[in-house]
């Protein structure tokens, strides 16, 4: 590539992908990994929308089959499992445990739910569902003295935004090129070929051309085909926020709640970071800028007041210590409730002129791996020469442990380095790739100035080289949830680390 540009050729690419969330992500690296040279372009940070923003599960979407979304539950259930072998420092399972509310749905038609949501995808690491007395049982204790019932099933929990850079990471390893921080101004198809121009935060343009072009701009799907390739689709994206408060831990053990509510919505209750509880999510129409979303108080108080209802401890508004709001942009179906819009995807392929545009309508975190495979297998006919399908049994950076073992890799690496500060953060952030990071280390020392909760300016400046971070914030919120331990002092510091680094 070097020698072409400096020889004053341009570089073709086979695939140009708009978008750095989970989709763009998932599809640069299967692109790449198929013999295909591809560049990613985001224009703001890696997962800065939509993917950062979600309930942070991998799930097959138990209340997707009361819409009858079979197929869509069934995938999600089998890549449940795929996901939990590719990255098990960044999937676990998870334990939730669902009160009966008897005039909400009756017992018999949770047990019927249940029963296929074990069954659908080939369940084999995961164990099945099972009824408990919340009078008897320690699941229970947290519980409102009204609910005397419950089933408990299993799922999985996932760091989201982790799992998009994890997969623009390892899209980079095998050759792709990822430009954070760069929009893709406009769009023209020329002699067979797209012409694209590219334009950096610091208003510096470049022209690149491209094979053919992947839309996965998320919220911005519709604008991009309106304003930068100036196409038309027949498929629309609709906007729908969902918001997420964080409170001080409402409850001992490692299960997580879904609650169901009057309006026959569910809210979730996860145990997050240790030391708090994430509860979201609502699903309100959005038309205003994906830029731009922030919960309402009257989302806070919705939430609150669900978990008020099932729970012994009261919820309120002043309990929150931090929240978020993230635009889902679901395929439209024209399902009037915004709760009941599919999360099920669906593709534009044009082909217009003989260079293809392929545009992402929906999607969900869980069935990205199998989206992007998907999307490669549509634009194949138009790129002779790709490979074939190789993600299922690849793993993520970090995830390459013996039987996707976390536990004893763990206990591993704590036997290796029995000096690393937060070793359990460390190898659920990194996986196998701490020994890229901490490199020939021996000690806490060698690791530069520690800001608090073991994040070192050696971890930091990782971040920076090999993960695309440009500023605290991509740190804090996104690489990580530091943002919700470190105090202000802290923060000042790495923000002042930014500023020398420049």
């Amino acid at each position: 590539m070097l020698r072409a540009l400096f020889s004053g050729q341009r570089v073709v690419y086979d695939l140009l992908v708009i978008g750095g969330g989970i989709n763009g992500a998932g599809i640069a690296r299967d692109a790449q990994g198929r013999g295909l040279k591809t560049l990613l372009v985001e224009a703001r940070d890696l997962a800065s929308a939509t993917s950062s923003a979600s309930s942070k599960l991998i799930h097959g979407g138990l209340r997707y089959l009361e819409q009858y979304e079979f197929r869509l539950v069934r995938e999600a259930l089998i890549e449940r499992e795929v996901l939990l072998r590719m990255a098990p420092h960044i999937v676990s399972p998870l334990t939730f445990v669902l009160p009966h509310r008897p005039h909400l749905r009756p017992a018999w038609m949770i047990r019927i739910g249940l029963f296929l949501y074990d069954h659908l995808g080939g369940r084999e690491r995961l164990p099945g569902s099972y009824g408990i007395d919340c009078r008897t049982h320690p699941f229970g204790v947290p519980l409102s003295s009204t609910i005397s019932r419950a089933f408990v099933y299993s799922d999985c929990w996932v760091d989201d935004a982790r799992m998009v850079v994890l997969n623009a990471r390892d899209a980079a390893d095998r050759g792709a090129e990822i430009r954070t921080r760069t929009r893709c101004a406009e769009t023209r198809r020329q002699d067979g070929l797209w012409q694209a121009r590219l334009v950096e935060e610091n208003g510096t343009a470049t022209e690149v051309k491209a094979r053919a072009v992947v839309n996965a701009a998320g919220p911005w799907v519709n604008e991009v085909l309106g304003q930068v390739v100036r196409a038309n689709s027949p498929k629309h994206v609709r906007l729908i926020k969902g918001s997420h408060i964080v409170v001080p831990r409402l409850h001992d053990g490692g299960q997580a709640y879904i609650l169901q509510n009057e309006d026959r919505r569910i809210v979730f209750v996860l145990p997050y970071e240790g030391r708090f509880s994430l509860i979201g999510t609502t699903d309100e129409p959005f038309d205003g800028d994906p830029a731009h979303v922030a919960i309402t108080p009257g989302e806070t108080s919705y939430l609150c007041d669900v978990v008020t209802r099932h729970f012994r401890s009261r919820v309120a508004p002043e309990d929150v210590v931090w929240s978020y709001a993230g635009v889902r942009p679901l395929h439209d179906d024209a399902n009037v409730k915004a709760s009941q819009v599919t999360r099920d995807y669906a593709f534009d392929l044009d082909t217009a002129s003989g260079a293809p545009l392929l545009s992402i309508f929906g999607g969900k975190i869980t069935t990205f791996r199998k989206l992007a495979e998907h999307a490669l297998d549509k634009l194949a006919p138009h790129l002779p020469g790709m490979g074939g399908a190789w993600t299922e049994g690849a793993t993520l950076p970090g995830g390459a442990m013996a039987n996707a073992d976390f536990e004893t890799f763990l206990a591993d690496l704590t036997r290796r380095r029995p000096w690393l500060p937060e070793p359990r953060r460390l190898a659920r952030a990194y996986g196998t790739e701490v020994d890229r990071l901490f490199g020939d280390a021996r000690a806490a020392a060698d690791l530069g100035r520690d800001f608090g909760r073991g994040f070192t300016e050696r971890e930091l400046t990782y971040l920076v080289e090999r993960e695309w971070a440009r500023m605290p914030e991509d740190v804090l919120w996104r690489r990580s949830k530091l943002g919700l331990h470190l105090d202000a002092t802290a923060k000042t510091a790495i923000e002042d680390w930014f500023t020398r680094r420049g």
